[in-house]
């Protein structure tokens, strides 16, 4: 089977396949779409089951970034990068420098930064040999470094406004049962929003020592990874990786709302009908975990200050509003009138808005 074979290959303009043994890198890049620009995403360093997984996680989280990115109105394309962790003694920062040449050789059609498995320091390796990566470390003047604060903050703003539109009760969060999968640095600090925000809330995570802070800071219950989503909660907030929504997991579900970072949270289109049907609504990944590419857009761009990525995040719940308000119109899953929001985004002319915005990213390279 080809690539262009796979049920999750979607109009994709390239796939680059990576290999070096003295590093001991193996990474694929899929870019999904450069019609707003340069493809940008993070880099996942994640162990799969098979090469296949791990194609198909490329090909899904691609198409993920060519949508979240038209949606928050940057001037970038989607794109993604996992890198294979494979056993034996390699050195990281020498494994993290052969995956920016392999960047590098692509002249700027993709843009690197975090994503589950790297951080700011392997991000420092790849910006030996690269200069098409952000999430290095910010300045007075630009915004930059780890995404995943902005990441959670514009999950909880967008979690907020979901859960008016199912609470009855306005964005008052005091009180109400938050489940969150996922204690990484943007599942932990939603967790911190969400906490001071007076929610209840109910933690897991594979990594003990996570669960028993999270316990201890935010007065929160332990949930055991294959139990969390079935937990009695108003909300599920999936923080770790996709695929959680399916046909298997969504009839135990007892939340009113799923709101989470989590990339790719539906396993197939299928699921999100299947959330509809049970009364349960969803707000699509890409619409409200924007917050980091937003920071990562800004430090790239080298504009933009704190404030003002704080600023462009917080417009994040009125795409979301303008997504659930056309979904209950039409009685359509949510998922489905974004991805008609974004498609349209995508193939729209570039306006001038854009257009100065582009000029930068050419400047930059």
């Amino acid at each position: 089977m080809t690539p262009f074979d796979y049920a999750d290959f979607d109009g994709h303009e390239s796939l680059h396949f990576f290999n070096d043994p003295a590093t001991g890198l193996e990474a694929i890049i899929a870019i999904h779409s450069t019609a707003r620009g340069p493809a940008a995403g993070g880099c996942r360093h994640w162990s799969y089951l098979s090469r296949d997984a791990a194609l198909t996680d490329a090909l899904r989280l691609a198409r993920g970034m060519s949508y979240k990115n038209a949606l928050a109105g940057l001037p970038l394309g989607g794109g993604k990068a996992v890198v294979l962790r494979r056993p034996g003694a390699h050195s990281r920062q020498e494994l993290f420098a052969a995956f920016g040449r392999a960047v590098d050789s692509l002249g700027g059609r993709y843009i690197t930064a975090e994503d589950v498995g790297t951080t700011v320091a392997d991000m420092r390796s790849i910006a030996a040999t690269t200069r098409y990566v952000s999430g290095l470390g910010g300045s007075d003047a630009v915004a930059g470094g780890d995404p995943s604060p902005s990441t959670a903050y514009g999950v909880f703003l967008g979690l907020r406004e979901a859960w008016c539109h199912v609470g009855g009760s306005g964005a008052d969060l005091a009180g109400v049962r938050v489940a969150v999968q996922g204690l990484g640095g943007v599942g932990y600090n939603l967790c911190r929003q969400l906490h001071a925000a007076g929610a209840r809330l109910v933690v897991s995570d594979l990594d003990r020592a996570r669960v028993e802070r999270a316990v201890a800071e935010f007065d929160a219950t332990e949930a055991a990874p294959a139990e969390v989503l079935q937990a009695d909660v108003d909300i599920q907030s999936p923080c770790a990786l996709g695929a959680v929504l399916n046909e298997r997991s969504i009839p135990a579900i007892r939340a009113r709302l799923v709101a989470g970072a989590a990339n790719n949270q539906l396993a197939t289109s299928e699921d999100g009908e299947r959330l509809r049907r049970r009364g349960i609504l969803y707000a699509p990944d890409y619409v409200i975990n924007a917050g980091g590419i937003i920071r990562v857009a800004c430090e790239y761009l080298q504009q933009g200050t704190e404030s003002e990525v704080r600023a462009h995040v917080a417009r994040i719940p009125a795409t979301l509003r303008q997504v659930l308000e056309q979904a209950a119109r039409e009685s359509l899953p949510t998922h489905v009138v974004a991805d008609r929001m974004a498609e349209q985004a995508l193939r729209a002319p570039r306006g001038p808005a854009v257009q100065r915005e582009l000029s930068k990213v050419s400047h930059a390279n």
